[in-house]
């Protein structure tokens, strides 16, 4: 049984299963534990890790579109969240114009 995407490719996993493994994993390894309560003040949530890894998981072995969807919407959702941070920085492609001149010490004049 052949599962055929409307471009007539295959449909695959965004990621490898392992992948999403890995990412559980180092999600619960005490030294990702203690950066994100030093960070953030909590505890990351892992189980979205864990519930894309099984879903994977399912649909390697079974073809579950409900599997499918679950990735699909999970990576989606995934990439909607690093969209939303925008660059701090404005890039520069030249420096400012007065850069050569000494910087102020700071005490008005």
């Amino acid at each position: 049984r052949s599962y055929r995407m409307a471009d007539g490719g295959l449909w695959r996993p965004p990621r490898v299963c392992d992948d999403y493994r890995s990412e559980w994993k180092h999600c619960r390894s005490l030294g990702n534990l203690f950066h994100h309560y030093y960070t953030y003040g909590e505890l990351p949530s892992c189980k979205q890790w864990k519930k894309d890894y099984k879903s994977c998981m399912e649909w390697e072995k079974l073809k579950s579109n409900e599997a499918k969807k679950a990735l699909r919407e999970s990576e989606k959702k995934r990439l909607e969240e690093q969209q939303r941070h925008l660059p701090i920085w404005e890039r520069r492609t030249n420096p400012p114009t007065e850069w050569h001149l000494p910087l102020s010490d700071g005490k008005g004049k």
